[in-house]
């Protein structure tokens, strides 16, 4: 249960830096990007595991780059979710903002386990 709630500051940090890079994306506070991490984080455990195992033969000719789709699909559905609470203009920045939300969880999660240690 910790861990799963520092998975979800940790990705509402990353979704608001990536507020903060892009005038595209809007967040509507720190609430906002907790409730956008939590409805991002209960996605992950339940439909994209779905979509990975149904787009299994592309990614794997793809060499697992369509994983980022299926991230951007999940950034999509929390967008669809919340409404206006968190908002991102187009798919193509989508795309680009689950490539840098997962580039910084990366980074984040590295030092907290670099911490724990």
């Amino acid at each position: 249960m910790k861990n799963w709630l520092l998975h979800i500051v940790v990705n509402a940090v990353a979704i608001i830096a990536v507020g903060a890079l892009f005038a595209s994306v809007s967040i509507d506070g720190i609430s906002g990007a907790l409730l956008a991490a939590l409805i991002l984080s209960i996605l992950n455990a339940i439909v994209r595991p779905v979509l990975v195992i149904l787009t299994l033969p592309i990614t794997i000719l793809s060499l697992g780059l369509f994983l980022f789709i299926i991230n951007a699909i999940t950034l999509w559905l929390t967008d669809l979710f919340l409404g206006g609470t968190f908002d991102i203009d187009g798919f193509g920045m989508t795309i680009i903002s689950a490539i840098i939300i997962s580039v910084i969880n990366l980074i984040l999660n590295s030092l907290i386990k670099d911490m724990k240690k």
